[in-house]
């Protein structure tokens, strides 16, 4: 999810819908609403965010030290016109990069893409068993194979080997994929999208990787095939093989 901060409503709302036609969730704030929010919001809404886009608004200076009190996100400043002493107050006030509008919304995910890998090392995507992993876009490899998925569950994905190490409940999985204000959405879509995802997982690798619990969420467990199970099964998923039933909370 992407939060965009501006005193101009008509700029956060273009870049939200420009955001979202591109499939990534985005939601614009007015900076005094963003203030209160980014120093009250809940620690899994926050991890939520994979970066803030701070556009014209007298507080953007402050705001950076506000944010990474909070969160490693990406924090990139957008300015209306070139001005070197500008830039130089945005980058000591610590934000990771200064672009300059009008800039496509494809080349900001890139940027907050390079951000990432700046700050995680993870060029090569990141192994977990049989997977690896990418955050700039990339499909899963599975030994090496690409595993074609769609956006939704690549997203998922992404999110559950970002929280490597913990459980991840079914909101944040879902603010993290469509928005934490996506009221018109029902949050259960969730389970359907990590049911096909399980589905794929498990057809290409012989097991399958995400393990669940009522209550607690999902992880993402590192491990390789199991003994004797090198190759996947040979079962079409067009064979009518069954959901797995989902606990996750």
């Amino acid at each position: 999810m992407i939060v965009i901060v501006d005193d101009r409503e008509s700029v956060s709302e273009g870049y939200s819908a420009w955001f979202n036609r591109e499939g990534v969730s985005a939601t614009g704030l007015s900076p005094s609403d963003f203030g209160n929010w980014v120093t009250t919001v809940s620690e899994p809404d926050i991890h939520a965010v994979e970066a803030f886009l701070l556009g014209d608004c007298s507080q953007r200076h402050v705001f950076p030290r506000l944010i990474k009190g909070r969160t490693r996100a990406a924090i990139i400043a957008m300015n209306d016109t070139k001005s070197l002493d500008e830039t130089l107050d945005l980058f000591a006030a610590g934000v990771d990069d200064v672009v300059r509008k009008p800039i496509h919304v494809r080349e900001i995910m890139a940027r907050i893409k390079a951000i990432r890998t700046r700050t995680r090392g993870r060029s090569e995507g990141m192994v977990v068993g049989d997977l690896r992993i990418f955050s700039d876009g990339r499909d899963p490899e599975v030994r090496s194979e690409v595993l074609p998925l769609p956006r939704r569950e690549r997203r998922i994905l992404e999110y559950l080997v970002n929280n490597m190490g913990c459980r991840v409940t079914k909101t944040q999985i879902f603010n993290s994929v469509y928005g934490l204000f996506s009221e018109d959405i029902d949050e259960n879509v969730i389970e359907s999208h990590i049911s096909k995802l399980r589905k794929r997982l498990r057809h290409r690798l012989g097991y399958d990787p995400i393990d669940s619990q009522r209550y607690l969420g999902y992880r993402l467990i590192n491990n390789s095939a199991p003994a004797g199970k090198t190759e996947a099964p040979k079962t079409s998923l067009a064979q009518g093989e069954p959901d797995l039933v989902l606990h996750g909370n």
